[in-house]
């Protein structure tokens, strides 16, 4: 799956923007950013290239469902994921849930 890919299915499931929004938005929306390389190689060449993408679920509250919709969308696509812990931002009032996932 590709980057383009990724971010039209999850701005199926809620507004999607790379990095940020240009204006407010009311939550829950996500935001995704590729976050460098993942590539299996060996002896001096890259056999499969990886790109290692973070999607963040921004949200008022820790929302459960909105975290399982995403889980669901990833896990469909055989996607695997990681979950980090879910954060609140409290200057911007928001609960933020991480997941890290590999393109190829």
């Amino acid at each position: 799956m590709t980057l383009p890919e990724l971010a039209k299915r999850l701005n199926s499931l809620y507004p999607t923007r790379y990095s940020h929004f240009k204006s407010a938005q009311e939550p829950p929306f996500i935001c995704y950013l590729d976050d460098g390389s993942n590539n299996f190689y060996a002896d001096n060449k890259v056999f499969v290239e990886g790109t290692l993408v973070n999607i963040e679920l921004y949200s008022k509250t820790k929302d459960f469902t909105a975290e399982m919709k995403i889980k669901d969308m990833l896990t469909e696509n055989e996607i695997p994921y990681e979950q980090s812990p879910t954060v609140f931002i409290e200057s911007e009032g928001v609960f933020q849930c991480t997941f890290s996932v590999t393109l190829i």
